[in-house]
């Protein structure tokens, strides 16, 4: 029963909140295009990225997210370009968004900073007349006329902003998302994007010749809360780490993850929830498959005028 009545609630919430919220992610280190626009081309390589993320998992309803990001440095742009593709399913409300970036890079030191903004849509449906057709969303009150009886949909223009600085073994970003916070109307109710704030910063630190330590911070900020992931990662061998994250009063995580072949890493991690949650969710689980292919620029030969040997 008490499952039940938090899915209930759960789904229920994305229709009678008005202020919808980006989704969650715990390997945030490997996903720094969909919050951050101006980390387009900072890899130096042409990257693409899948990630899929299965949150309180025993529940009904609870939410799951695919996420694709694809970026590159376009040295004619003087910076970068990048394609984020991002559908979410939370009970029966199923958001898309697809977003373009691009990031103007300038040379400072020994790293780069860029600033950067992307621009798409997103588009949020909810799938109505579940009870009738089998599904999990069965309406305490079936005359309310808020609750759709059939599926309904809606499209708004998104756009986001950021900076962000990177060298060999520091990065650092912050960034804005859902900065039009676009309303969706549904009819009777609508639902509003939450403008996200994020800041991270991350570091690099060789231990000994094989083993690299990786502190990061990944902070998420909405005006009613704000969401702090501290991680540590031991990398060995550029081959394989392990390590975890604490996000405050929520979860704890653990990650794991390999090189399979050169510039093709899997990783893997499990949220132990903290929160109240914890009496009904088996946790989160996600999975991460990243490749980065290294461009080869060609350096134009040299000619001596032999007087001049």
């Amino acid at each position: 029963m008490k499952k039940v009545l938090f899915t209930l609630l759960l789904i229920s919430s994305s229709v009678l909140v008005f202020a919808q919220q980006d989704p969650q992610f715990s390997q945030n280190m490997f996903n720094r295009l969909q919050p951050n626009p101006a980390t387009a081309g900072s890899n130096d390589a042409i990257c693409a990225s899948l990630l899929y993320r299965s949150q309180w998992v025993s529940f009904d309803g609870a939410p799951k997210t695919m996420l694709l990001s694809v970026d590159a440095p376009v040295d004619f742009l003087h910076g970068g370009l990048g394609l984020t593709v991002m559908a979410d399913k939370l009970g029966f409300e199923k958001s898309l968004t697809a977003k373009l970036a691009y990031a103007l890079r300038f040379a400072i030191g020994s790293g780069n900073i860029a600033i950067g903004v992307d621009a798409g849509i997103l588009q949020k449906s909810l799938e109505g007349g579940l009870a009738s057709s089998g599904g999990v969303f069965i309406p305490n009150d079936p005359d309310d006329n808020l609750i759709p009886k059939s599926s309904v949909s809606g499209t708004k223009f998104d756009l986001s902003a950021g900076a962000y600085y990177n060298s060999e073994h520091l990065y650092a970003g912050v960034s804005a998302t859902n900065l039009t916070e676009p309303k969706i109307n549904y009819g009777d109710f609508s639902s509003k994007a939450v403008r996200h704030l994020y800041g991270t910063i991350g570091a690099s630190f060789d231990l000994t010749p094989s083993v690299a330590l990786k502190p990061s911070v990944f902070v998420n900020s909405i005006p009613a809360k704000t969401i702090a992931d501290f991680n540590l990662n031991l990398h060995f061998n550029n081959r394989f780490w392990l390590g975890g994250s604490y996000r405050l009063e929520d979860a704890i995580v653990v990650m794991v993850g390999v090189n399979i072949i050169e510039n093709l890493r899997l990783g893997y991690s499990y949220d132990i929830t903290t929160s109240p949650i914890k009496n009904y969710s088996n946790g989160s689980h996600e999975i991460t498959l990243g490749y980065c292919y290294k461009i080869k620029k060609k350096i134009p030969p040299v000619l001596r005028n032999v007087r001049f040997l």
